[in-house]
C-alpha cells in the first residue's frame, strides 16, 4: 500500500508526463493551440506545486 505522499507525487508525476506528452504530440503536428494549451497546462500544474509547497508551509507554522 502506497502512503499518502508517495500516492501525491506518483499522481503529480503521471500529470508532469502526460503534459509534457501533449507537448511533444503538438510540437510534432506543428500545432500552435496544442502547444500554447500544454504549456498552459505546465504553468498550472507546476503553479499547484508552489501553492502546495506554500500551504505546507503555513500548516508547519500554525502547529508550532
Amino acid at each position: 500500500m502506497l502512503t499518502r505522499s508517495a500516492l501525491n507525487r506518483v499522481i503529480i508525476i503521471g500529470f508532469m508526463v502526460l503534459v509534457g506528452f501533449c507537448l511533444a504530440k503538438a510540437v510534432y503536428s506543428g500545432s500552435f493551440i496544442g502547444i500554447v494549451l500544454a504549456l498552459t497546462s505546465l504553468c498550472a500544474g507546476v503553479y499547484f506545486l508552489y501553492l502546495l509547497v506554500k500551504a505546507k508551509e503555513a500548516v508547519e507554522e500554525e502547529q508550532a
